[in-house]
């Protein structure tokens, strides 16, 4: 008895994770890694500088304290409905945002989403990832644009 139920259990869970939808492993690639396989908001692109009016930004070794503490207090008032600093919430976080995105897409993101997400093909990505929720435009100047790139990089 004990014998068959066990046959019985090792059956159902045979079947339970071998048969199921294609659309589970649609896209899925065992034992490899490409772009496609990785969400838009880990994958790595540090050559696309986005769409948008921001094409050089020089940022020293050193962190402006003075910049990076109105950058805070800029995030506080207009990105944390979205964005929460070190984990996913409606928008992607911004911590650790420059491993994975030059400054001038970073600015650009924030200067236009409208444009980047029509344009650039990661921010397409992003707003899919992120279930169709795009980023809207907070009218911030580049001079605020780069105070928020200059606390991002304190996180």
């Amino acid at each position: 008895m004990k014998s068959l139920l066990k046959l019985l259990c090792l059956s159902v869970f045979i079947t339970q994770f071998s048969c199921g939808d294609s659309k589970k492993t649609e896209g899925v690639s065992y034992g490899k890694s490409t772009a496609d396989n990785v969400p838009a908001s880990e994958r790595v692109d540090l050559k696309n500088k986005g769409v948008g009016p921001i094409t050089s930004v020089d940022l020293p070794l050193v962190v402006d304290n003075e910049l990076a503490k109105t950058g805070e207090e800029i995030y506080g008032k207009l990105c944390i409905a979205c964005h929460l600093a070190d984990e996913k919430f409606i928008g992607p976080p911004p911590k650790d945002i420059l491993k994975r995105r030059t400054p001038e897409w970073v600015m650009n993101m924030i200067l236009n989403p409208e444009k980047m997400v029509k344009e650039d093909p990661l921010a397409k990505d992003l707003l899919k990832e992120y279930n169709g929720s795009p980023m809207v435009s907070q009218n911030v100047t580049k001079d605020e644009a780069r105070a928020l790139l200059e606390y991002f990089r304190t996180l």
